[in-house]
C-alpha cells in the first residue's frame, strides 16, 4: 500500500459487524462488491465512485448506502485525497434488528436502500457515533444505543424490494450464466462451458453478461471468491488454506486480488478480524 494510504479495520465480536477507516489518494480499489450492507460517512476530501452505472462523488458529511452485490469502485479525483468511516453490516443481523420496525417482510423481497448518496444529517451522525462505539469497543449498552440509533435513521432510506432472482431485467442467458457461477464457485471453469450451459457462443454469452452485471464473467467469479475469502479469513483461516480451497494459483494471486479490491492483504484482513496472530 503507498505511504499515503492507510487503512484501520475491526470486527465487532457480538454483532459481526466490521468497522473501517481509511484515507486514499489516487486510485483507492478495482471494481468489487461485499455481501454486506455498506453505511459509509465521508469525512474529508472527494471520494469518487462508480456505482449502478452512475458516477457518484461523495463530499465531508455526506452518506453512501450501498447493497449486497453494488458494483463499486473508488478514487480521489483531487489533491489530497479522501478520508471515510465504513460499517459493513451483515443481512441476517439487519433484516433481524429492522424486525419490529417492519414486522414482517412482503414475499420474495429484501432489504434496500433507496439513494446510493444521501445528504442526511443526522444519519451521518448516527452513522459515526455506531462506528465510534464499535471501533473502540465500549461498553455493551453503549453499543447498543449507537446500533438502535443508526437503525432509526435508516429506516428512512429502506424499504422491500423484490429480489434480484425474479428481476425480469436481467437477460435469460446473463442471470443463468450468474447462477451456474454460484453453483460452481470453487471449480475452474472455463468460458466455452459457461457458453455451453446457458446455449449461446461465448461472445454473445460475455456481452450480455457484462452487461447485466457490470462486468465480464471471469472477473464476477473472482469476486465471488474474494467475498468468500472475507468470511474464512475473519474466521481464522489461514491465507493460504483459503487460496487453495477457493481455486486461487496460490496465496500470492489471492493477495493480489484482494488488495486491488479492498486495499489490504488477506493477513492483514485476517489479523484485524479475527485478532489471531500470523503463524
Amino acid at each position: 500500500m503507498p505511504p499515503h494510504n492507510w487503512i484501520d479495520l475491526k470486527q465487532d465480536a457480538n454483532t459481526g459487524i466490521e468497522t473501517l477507516r481509511a484515507h486514499f489518494e489516487g486510485h483507492a480499489y478495482d471494481p468489487h462488491w461485499h455481501d454486506s450492507y455498506l453505511v459509509g460517512v465521508t469525512e474529508q476530501g472527494i471520494q469518487q465512485f462508480n456505482c449502478r452505472r452512475t458516477r457518484h462523488q461523495s463530499t465531508p458529511g455526506k452518506v453512501f448506502l450501498l447493497e449486497p452485490g453494488d458494483i463499486h469502485d473508488g478514487e480521489a479525483p483531487s489533491e489530497g485525497g479522501f478520508t471515510y468511516r465504513m460499517l459493513y453490516l451483515d443481512p441476517k443481523w439487519l433484516q433481524q434488528e429492522l424486525g419490529a420496525v417492519f414486522d414482517e417482510a412482503p414475499d420474495n423481497t429484501e432489504l434496500s436502500f433507496a439513494n446510493t448518496l444521501a445528504s442526511d444529517v443526522q444519519l451521518a451522525r448516527a452513522t459515526s457515533l455506531a462506528f465510534e462505539s464499535l471501533h473502540h469497543n465500549e461498553l455493551n449498552i453503549v453499543r447498543q444505543m449507537a446500533l438502535d440509533g443508526l437503525l432509526e435513521r435508516l429506516t428512512n432510506h429502506l424499504h422491500w424490494r423484490t429480489r434480484y432472482s425474479g428481476d425480469p431485467r436481467l437477460p435469460r442467458v446473463a442471470k443463468m450464466a450468474g447462477e451456474y457461477l454460484h453453483a460452481h464457485v470453487f471449480e475452474d471453469i472455463s468460458l466455452e462451458q459457461l457458453a455451453a450451459a446457458t446455449g449461446v457462443d461465448r461472445f454473445r454469452l460475455t456481452r450480455a453478461f457484462k452487461a447485466a452485471y457490470g462486468m465480464p464473467p471471469h472477473a464476477y467469479l473472482v469476486q465471488l471468491r474474494l467475498a468468500k475469502a472475507r468470511r474464512m479469513l475473519a474466521q481464522g483461516e489461514q491465507p493460504a488454506t483459503v487460496a487453495m480451497t477457493l481455486g486461487f494459483a496460490d496465496q500470492s494471486h489471492l493477495g493480489r486480488w484482494f488488495v486491488r479490491a479492498y486495499g489490504l492483504t488477506p493477513a492483514m484482513y485476517r489479523k484485524r478480524c479475527s485478532n489471531l496472530p500470523d503463524r
